[in-house]
């Protein structure tokens, strides 16, 4: 017996994590703002209001020696110390010192002086020894407080969340948000780029415009630090899981990191700048000021606003400078001059997407603006020139689509809501390939010839598994993982870029495998890897496969293979893998292969990668998952070309075989050890992370412990305020003594001097203390108060109810012997109830008012609410029986010809009500010849029901059912009267 009560403990105890922490999120993290959406029980996606009641967020901490601030309350710190506050993180995030990106930023803020770290090359912030801060840590902080504010939102936990992020964002880059991510807590259930989720809100609010013709939609998005566009083709397609769905495809991407509002802003704040200098106001450069810098970017930002919707505003900052105004014209023509070179680039990631998707701009039928920068006039004018459309989208919320549409994918993820399904395809901006060498030897003379092998081509669809087999290689070996061609991408962006070089493969114990297995034949080296939902790069596990030819036993008598068979259905089979199983069995649980046969990859276009070959393992989730197979390895005297002319046809011939003489083949595969070198940007150890976690965890409860010092501190300070003040009411006077007044007020103004004194500089535990005291020594007087202020109410309620019992008691007692439905000893309860109640409140009362005032009161307004409660629940209790009480059947009247009798049974619906707690037995008559009927009270439930007649006998109990022609026949009944 315990086994199964320790189970269903430990099933208690479970499930309530399932059920109460369902909610999930998304952050739309963008280099300025950030926005939040949730989905919870009832509540589908639905936008983060913050503390502020604002859809969107600064995406900004403030770090000061003793407090940290988040949002618009740091924002408004960076005007007054801009030094505290740190902004546009995204730009560092995956970065190295020496990257231009960072000496953007530090050109940016000069305020912030950037460190090197000597382990990862990368950056970190320093103001001092104790604060020390990474990108990543940062991030963190500010995910962590966009948790926050989803879960007060929420009214519940929340763990899972879909972060977005741009499209061009590297490995590295990508690899750097995951890292914040695990610094927040935050279990990320995906990075979907912000085009994607875009394109997911468009699609999912038009799911009944998709329909098997291909729509193809460019979303033109201008954010703050860069912009994208994308092409996305809309269009249904068949699956095996779900039938007919709706999919979206990323066909082209194109876009510009540095082409964003930001810059306009930096350009509009060095032209305040310059024209506060040529006011001569002040002999210093305001340029030197950061305090000044930062009031007129705040003030630049305002006026780019402004000017979208006038052509002329008149910028003002107050006390810019050694307490100088600054007062200047800026028109929309000005504006528009200092920003030309950044006009002339939005045309660019819009020819950039589509020599991506390799279409013309007649394919495209709708172009979309997203992202708050697209609402500056000019920007949407050269847009327009570029598109050659009549009119741009606007119907789309600019703000919001990304993370109304990550947060759709969360839900979808998620294993608490069940959505409608909408595939999801998206595609790699960057191609990926992995290159190695193999010797050759031409002549007799050896060589090293270094080979590349597109893995992922740009474009190309994930997340999706591929598999590299190496051919001819039977001693261990390295490879290396690099991005491909990047000539699409500018000299400027590939400087930005980071390292080209993203993994060094080292492998060991391939010798040793082929050693182990000399009989057998090799089927190469298999290198496995998948391109997640995150788009990030991973190496699942490579091994060495080598396939034998099993001797086929002796025809097997009808008896035998029975009890194979069924030895097989119990997991008693044999182990040994089907013929022509071109795959482990393990690898069946990763990605179950559709079919037995190899899969070909569609993207593979080039005759020279003709050495590859297909594997069977496939993506689970999409089609475009096929495996590439490559040969490399150890033959030397013949051409590239040739052997991949040879290795093709390998497959046929064996197939040919087969046909000839069938073979029993058996497949072992086994794992080899691999170390992988990392050559981008080295990921933070397990000890870092740990540490940070605990740097970002200690901030977060130095914030709570501060938050809960503030709101005791305000509670202390509230509550000797308002009890000074109550003193003084009418209703305290009126029962407080001299000697408690005296005695209180002291302690009151005793508390108070101690606040001005010692009290700002107290613990919380003091704090509490010292309001604890308080509240117990002004406890009885509050009380006496409180009692009463109920007193009226409640002793109303009580003279109301005891009226109403009493009615209701003497009606109870007036109903004929013959139709009584209560019995003796029920009425005698509710009249011994009453009786005790009316004594208890007469005696009560009257020793109440034998007391002052400032005596603690033996009248209690719990002890009039309990009696209040019996007293309720006595009647309830026979109101409830009238409403379902079958009252008894009587016989008929041998001389009943009264005339009244006659007109009361002809006038009357002759019906029979079950009551729905009675059993279908119940409802038979002793007398056949006669019908019972029930009088139901109405009540809310029953006043709308309809009683229909039914010739059917044949009614479930539960229900209400009426008698059918029978009745007519019958003579008339008696009808009770109705309670």
């Amino acid at each position: 017996m315990l086994a199964p009560i320790a189970l269903f403990c430990l099933i208690l105890t479970v499930l309530p994590s399932h059920t109460v922490t369902v909610a999930v999120m998304s952050v739309d993290l963008g280099s300025e703002w950030m926005k939040m959406a949730i989905v919870k029980p009832g509540v589908p996606m639905e936008i983060v209001l913050n503390k502020e009641s604002r859809r969107k967020t600064p995406a900004i901490v403030c770090l000061k020696e003793n407090e940290r601030l988040f949002g618009d309350s740091a924002l408004g710190v960076s005007v007054k110390n801009p030094k505290t506050v740190y902004r546009h993180l995204q730009i560092l995030l995956g970065k190295k010192h020496d990257n231009l990106q960072v000496a953007l930023y530090q050109k940016r803020f000069l305020e912030h002086q950037l460190q090197k770290d000597p382990m990862r090359g990368t950056v970190y912030f320093k103001n001092s020894e104790e604060m020390q801060y990474t990108p990543e840590e940062l991030l963190g902080m500010v995910l962590n407080y966009s948790r926050g504010l989803a879960q007060d939102f929420a009214e519940q936990p929340i763990k899972d969340a879909v972060i977005t992020v741009p499209a061009f964002f590297n490995q590295a880059e990508r690899r750097a948000v995951l890292q914040a991510a695990q610094m927040a807590g935050l279990k990320v259930l995906q990075l979907i780029n912000d085009n994607t989720a875009v394109a997911l809100n468009y699609g999912v609010f038009r799911r009944k415009d998709i329909d098997n013709t291909a729509k193809n939609v460019m979303f033109y998005d201008m954010g703050s630090g860069s912009t994208t566009a994308t092409i996305v083709t809309y269009q249904t397609v068949k699956t095996k899981e779900s039938g007919t769905q709706p999919q979206l495809q990323i066909r082209g991407v194109g876009f510009d990191r540095g082409l964003g509002g930001f810059e306009m802003d930096l350009r509009l704040r060095d032209h305040l700048a310059k024209l506060f200098n040529e006011q001569k106001k002040s002999k210093k450069d305001v340029r030197e000021n950061h305090r000044a810098m930062a009031k007129l970017l705040k003030e630049a930002q305002r006026l780019k606003t402004v000017l979208s919707a006038n052509v002329d505003f008149m910028a003002q900052v107050e006390g810019l400078m050694d307490d100088i105004d600054f007062k200047a014209k800026v028109t929309r023509a000005e504006f528009e001059k200092l920003c030309a070179d950044l006009f002339e680039r939005v045309p660019g990631p819009v020819q950039d997407a589509l020599t991506a998707a390799e279409m013309k701009l007649d394919e495209i039928e709708q172009v979309i603006l997203v992202g708050g920068s697209t609402r500056v006039p000019k920007v949407q004018e050269v847009l327009l020139k570029a598109v050659r459309k009549e009119e741009l989208g606007k119907n789309i919320n600019a703000d919001e689509a990304a993370a109304m549409g990550a947060v759709y994918q969360a839900a979808a993820l998620s294993k608490a809501f069940k959505v409608k399904p909408f595939l999801v395809r998206d595609a790699t901006v960057f191609p990926i390939q992995v290159e190695f060498t193999r010797e050759t030897e031409e002549d007799g003379i050896k060589t090293l010839k270094q080979n590349k092998r597109v893995l992922f081509q740009r474009m190309a669809p994930y997340p999706q598994r591929k598999v590299i087999t190496f051919n001819r290689y039977n001693d261990d070996f390295a490879f290396d993982i690099n991005y491909g061609d990047l000539s699409f991408l500018s000299q400027e962006d590939i400087s930005v870029f980071g390292s080209l070089n993203l993994t060094t493969v080292k492998l060991s114990g391939v010798g040793s495998s082929f050693q182990k297995h000399a009989d057998a034949e090799s089927k190469g080296i298999k290198a496995h890897f998948n391109m997640d939902e995150s788009g990030l790069l991973l190496l699942d596990r490579v091994e060495s496969v080598f396939e034998t030819i099993v001797e086929e036993k002796e025809e097997e008598s009808t008896l035998t293979k029975l009890g194979n068979t069924i030895s097989t259905l119990f997991g008693g089979g044999s182990s040994e893998p089907a013929p022509n199983v071109t795959e482990p069995i393990q690898d069946e649980e990763e990605a179950p292969p559709e079919s037995g046969q190899d899969d070909k990859d569609e993207s593979q276009k080039d005759k020279d990668t003709k050495e590859m070959q297909d594997d069977s393992e496939k993506s689970a989730a999409e089609d475009e998952g096929q495996e590439k197979t490559e040969e490399a390895g150890s033959k030397a005297d013949t051409k590239e070309e040739k052997d991949g002319e040879k290795s093709e046809n390998i497959e046929p011939e064996k197939d040919a075989e087969k046909k000839v003489k069938p073979q029993k083949k058996s497949k072992i595969s086994e794992d080899i050890t691999v170390e992988l070198v990392i050559r981008d940007i080295l990921d933070p150890t397990s000890d870092e992370i740990t540490s940070s976690k605990k740097k970002l965890q200690d901030l977060t409860d130095r914030d709570l412990a501060k938050h809960e010092r503030e709101k005791t501190l305000n509670s202390l300070e509230a509550f000797i305020f308002e009890t000074q003040d109550k003193l003084y009411q009418e209703d305290y006077q009126l029962v407080v003594s001299e000697e408690e007044k005296e005695q209180i007020s002291a302690k009151l103004s005793e508390a108070s001097e101690w606040m001005d004194e010692d009290g700002y500089t107290a613990t919380t535990k003091q704090l509490k203390e010292k309001l604890s005291q308080l509240k117990s020594l002004c406890k009885d007087v509050f009380f006496r108060v409180e009692e009463r202020r109920k007193w009226p109410d409640r002793l109303a309620a009580l003279d109301s109810m005891l009226n109403t019992s009493s009615f209701f008691l003497k009606s109870a007692k007036l109903i004929p012997e013959d139709d009584q439905i209560f019995t003796e000893v029920e009425l005698n309860m509710l009249e011994k109830v009453i009786n005790e109640t009316t004594t208890w409140k007469n005696e009560t009362v009257s020793e109440q008012e034998k007391r002052t005032p400032k005596e603690r009161p033996v009248l209690l307004s719990k002890d009039i609410e309990s009696k209040l409660a019996l007293l309720d629940r006595e009647v309830n209790y026979l109101l409830n029986k009238a409403k379902f009480a079958k009252p008894k059947a009587k016989a008929k009247a041998k001389n009943s010809t009264s005339s009244d009798k006659s007109s009361k049974a002809n006038n009357t619906a002759e019906e029979k009500v079950v009551s729905p707690t009675e059993e279908s037995t119940g409802t038979k008559s002793e007398n056949p010849e006669e019908v019972q009927q029930v009088v139901v009270p109405p009540t809310e439930e029953s006043t709308d029901s309809v009683v229909h007649t039914d010739t059917d006998s044949q009614s479930p109990p539960t229900e209400e059912t009426t008698t059918g022609p029978m009745e007519k026949t019958q003579p008339e009944n008696h009808i009770e009267d109705e309670l």
